[in-house]
């Protein structure tokens, strides 16, 4: 349980999907206008990888690695299928997208509409590609391990997706040299954000 912590906070703040690797920053940039959107684009990204993060494991565990066929057929412990890791991931990633797309507009048009276009290309968010791919390398032990790492990769694009809408918020009513206005001070706020982040580098886990 304590690993399972341990890889839970360290996936939210060190490995954080936007401030340590500028994942998912297309998404990221373009719908945090307002908080309000980018809570309702956040959470479905959570949704997403809590499940997609898990089953590509199985996939590449059972499937895709080399000997993974052996459960089947111990004749098939030398087949490598691992170079399809891109586009079963990516299957696996848009399915679960469609998914969430019919959920949003069954239940909250107002946010489908306001996501727009961004709520589909949750498919190809590179963050949770990303996550599925950090998965696969860094070889977690089990479902577990690997259900803990999605959740909080999750939650830590999630939790930066927050913040920089609330002061994007805030600063519409700042006086901000005009050439820096919009995508600008964007940047340069999220680049303090990723360097504030580089201090969680310290916790010992």
């Amino acid at each position: 349980m304590e690993n399972f912590f341990n890889i839970f906070i360290k996936s939210i703040f060190i490995d954080n999907m936007v401030f340590a690797y500028f994942l998912g920053m297309c998404s990221y940039l373009a719908v945090s206008k307002t908080v309000k959107t980018s809570a309702g684009l956040g959470i479905a990204v959570v949704f997403v990888m809590i499940i997609t993060v898990p089953v590509d494991y199985l996939i590449n565990e059972y499937l895709l690695s080399p000997g993974a066929l052996s459960w089947i057929n111990p004749e098939w412990a030398g087949i490598d299928l691992s170079f399809l890791s891109f586009i079963m991931f990516i299957a696996v990633i848009a399915s679960m997208v469609q998914l969430v797309e019919m959920i949003v507009e069954k239940f909250s048009p107002a946010l489908y509409s306001s996501l727009g276009i961004f709520l589909p290309l949750i498919a190809v968010n590179c963050a949770i590609l990303g996550g599925s791919l950090f998965m696969q390398e860094r070889e977690y032990q089990n479902i577990g391990e690997a259900t803990a790492f999605g959740l909080g990769s999750g939650i830590g694009w999630l939790i930066a997706i927050v913040a920089i809408a609330a002061i994007r918020e805030k600063i519409t009513y700042s006086n901000i040299p005009a050439p820096l206005r919009g995508l600008g001070i964007t940047f340069i706020i999220t680049g303090l954000m990723g360097i504030a982040f580089m201090s969680f580098l310290g916790i010992t886990l």
